[in-house]
């Protein structure tokens, strides 16, 4: 009986661990609409929701709006979103205007970047499938990947996780979604 009590103990502990010692995000790079250089580092002091997307992607066009609805329903709390396109070559004229296209029609209601690229999906292990989304918490720790278009409880629940302290159970670490 003190064995099976020692390994339960031992799960609990190796579960909240792998939270409390959770994957710093990669410091990646990329650039704003007006091309300025921004990185994952400038997000620190806030909870951050970096959703990957491109104008070629239809789950992308399906999910933006529930995204921007998210921005706009945590608006006044520290929680920042951001969107970075996967597109191919930003800085090319004709792909920049597919960009610009694609942003006129969803107008979404977080921040821009533009430069993602499947090396970027990796460093964060995300897999090769967009949309991509992940979630880190004010210290730039991951805690939640979500693969495939997220669903408005994927994003929330460990957005609610953070801003009520991390209590109660985690969120899950990874979704799926394709």
């Amino acid at each position: 009986m003190k064995i099976v009590f020692r390994v339960a103990v031992l799960l609990c502990v190796v579960s909240v661990a792998s939270y409390a010692f959770a994957k710093k995000a990669p410091n990646l790079e990329f650039k704003n609409l007006t091309g300025t250089e921004v990185k994952f580092a400038d997000l620190r002091g806030s909870i951050v929701v970096v959703n990957f997307w491109a104008t070629f992607c239809g789950p992308c066009r399906e999910e933006m709006p529930m995204l921007s609805k998210l921005t706009q329903d945590y608006a006044g709390k520290k929680v920042r979103f951001v969107a970075v396109s996967a597109d191919e070559d930003p800085g090319n004229k004709k792909n920049r205007a597919k960009i610009d296209q694609f942003l006129d029609v969803q107008k979404p209601a977080m921040e821009i970047w533009l430069g993602a690229d499947l090396g970027s999906l990796d460093r964060l292990q995300l897999g090769n499938v967009l949309p991509a989304t992940v979630i880190l918490d004010e210290n730039g720790e991951i805690i939640a990947r979500i693969m495939g278009q997220a669903h408005e409880e994927d994003v929330k629940a460990p957005i609610e996780w953070l801003l009520n302290g991390k209590t109660g159970p985690p969120p899950p670490a990874s979704v799926k979604r394709y």
